[in-house]
């Protein structure tokens, strides 16, 4: 099955920064930025961006090079990836929320590293690295005296505009590159299909090293509005929604799990400011539509939800779906709707054949948004990246490892991974579908399921419920799931919990359950030193090595 998107011819030179470039010409006195009382109009953010490409020319770097960037979000960090971008390298997201064992990790997997930018609060962070850091007290010292004047730089549409590191199977990091032309076609598609304008000031809620928070950050600077940022390197609720309540912002980027973050913040408070956005558009994980139904359905609530689904190795988003038309009784697992522009996609089988309608394959992608592959890759994880003949042509394919199907309807539905699948009782099961069933039952307000490798190619799971109310009894909860899944999808161990703990991408943070069941069991001798409980292969030495434990410790009953 083969879903294609519009077809829509680019500009020329399709750059996200020409098109910011073309609003500070056109109307330099309206906001670009604001963040942490500070503000910057488009000619001042355009400015201090040319100077900041000067300062990077006048070093030697420029096309072909990976600029580091381990910056809080700042006006300091929005010059810095424009004027990476109009120098014609690509930056680096480094996140400054990850552990330093972490980030020490990831800076020596970027091929061609020339340099890391980082501030005075960041660089012990990225210190030592193979290339020189520089960490300015004040930008103004920095690129005080280069011209303000765009540089005279040829950028091509092929050209790497960032690249961003996604966890693989095998726990090592891989740094995904992505096109100038596939971002362009991104936020393009984006503007067109939504309508989004100058008066569509944006919010980023997500960290930094995040995919989706690279069109998050750059999606109102494209369109001529206003981009607001939070002056707090890890996610904050309480001053999130009162920038959504203060500032007239109209759209929101998120994952899944930060949006049901947001919704139970305003339902407790009876507020209005999210239902009352243009645009929330969100995905990275299986959502669990119960979480928002009442939110969603509620009188006055004008906000459109936006499903969508992607990959960063094909520039973040490839299908969207407007919830509105989402059903869970008719539908099921709620789709992610239809290619973005200039996008197909495909569902295939093991010989790269197309499958019927409603059947189910692995997600291929094609078309302007398949990235550059992995730029430190050379094993079998780069040989996603392929060609195959379809329908007689030669087609370059992103193969996703993700398992879906195409409704009748015409809309993909995403069942899960390929190699999510888990041996348990020797028969092969998907945790997602658990989580699901769990989900669904009276008193449990929110799941998460974890395999855990029991050492002889099979597996228990491990669920960690959320209860609604008081906590929720193992064999209570055991009993009722009996009713709807068969015993071997049953978990074999239930641990009440006060929240999932979110990673810094805003999604489920599995590595960190991991450790609070070893935790829990460590006086037990139910686990060895470190399993692979989360199923990536990863182990959990970020949270043991200080970066603290996320699940609030309540003793299943």
């Amino acid at each position: 099955m083969i879903l294609q998107g519009t077809r829509v011819p680019l500009s020329p030179l399709p750059l996200v920064h020409k098109r910011f470039e073309a609003h500070a010409r056109t109307t330099p006195e309206a906001v670009a930025l604001r963040c942490a009382g500070q503000q910057l109009t488009y000619a001042q953010l355009d400015a201090c961006a040319n100077q900041f490409a000067h300062f990077l020319a006048a070093r030697g770097h420029g096309r072909g090079d990976r600029i580091g960037l381990c910056l809080d979000y700042s006006a300091d960090m929005v010059v810095a990836v424009l004027g990476t971008l109009k120098a014609g390298a690509a930056y680096v997201p480094l996140d400054p929320t990850y552990p330093l064992a972490r980030l020490r990790l990831l800076l020596g997997q970027i091929p061609g590293l020339a340099l890391v930018v980082a501030s005075p609060a960041t660089a012990a962070l990225v210190e030592p690295a193979a290339a020189e850091v520089v960490a300015p007290e004040r930008w103004t010292d920095l690129l005080d005296g280069l011209p303000v004047t765009a540089p005279e730089i040829l950028v091509s549409g092929d050209d790497l505009c960032y690249a961003v590191f996604t966890s693989g199977s095998t726990g090592t990091p891989k740094l995904a590159g992505v096109r100038h032309e596939g971002w362009f076609n991104l936020l393009n598609w984006l503007a067109l299909e939504h309508g989004l304008h100058s008066g569509s000031d944006n919010l980023v809620v997500s960290a930094f090293g995040f995919d989706l928070s690279q069109r998050s950050l750059m999606i109102p600077l494209f369109c001529g509005a206003t981009q607001h940022l939070m002056a707090s390197r890890h996610f904050d609720i309480a001053m999130a929604y009162r920038m959504l309540s203060q500032h007239g912002i109209r759209t929101v980027h998120c994952a899944s799990s930060t949006l049901y973050l947001l919704v139970d913040w305003e339902t407790a408070r009876r507020g209005t400011a999210l239902a009352g956005l243009d645009y929330v558009l969100f995905g990275g994980e299986p959502l669990h539509f119960d979480r928002i139904a009442d939110w969603a359905r509620s009188d006055g609530n004008t906000c459109t939800l936006l499903h969508q689904y992607g990959v960063a190795e094909c520039t973040d988003i490839a299908s969207s779906y407007d919830l509105a038309g989402y059903r869970p009784a008719e539908h099921g697992v709620a789709p992610v709707g239809r290619p973005v522009h200039n996008t197909e996609i495909h569902v295939l089988d093991e010989q790269a054949h197309p499958v019927g309608v409603g059947d189910y394959g692995e997600i291929c992608l094609s078309g302007k948004g398949v990235g550059a592959g992995y730029l430190n890759g050379t094993g079998p994880e780069n040989e996603r990246f392929t060609t195959v003949v379809l329908d007689g042509a030669p087609r370059r394919l992103y193969r996703t490892g993700d398992r879906g199907r195409v409704t009748a309807a015409g809309d993909l539905v995403v069942a899960g991974r390929m190699d999510a699948q888990v041996k348990v009782r020797g028969m092969r099961i998907d945790p997602a579908d658990v989580e699901r069933a769990l989900g669904g039952l009276d008193g449990i307000r929110q799941a998460a399921v974890v395999p855990r490798d029991t050492g002889s190619g099979d597996h228990e799971l491990v669920a960690f419920v959320v209860p609604a109310g008081e906590e929720l009894a193992e064999s209570e909860v055991r009993t009722r799931l009996l009713e709807t899944l068969p015993r071997n999808m049953v978990p074999a161990r239930f641990l009440n919990i006060r929240e999932i703990p979110l990673s810094p991408h805003g999604k489920v943070d599995r590595a960190a359950l991991a450790e609070e069941f070893l935790i829990q069991h460590a006086d037990s001798g139910t686990l060895a030193d470190s399993q692979d409980l989360d199923g990536t292969g990863e182990g959990c030495d970020d949270y043991r090595k200080g970066a603290g434990h996320l699940v609030p410790r309540t003793p299943a009953r």
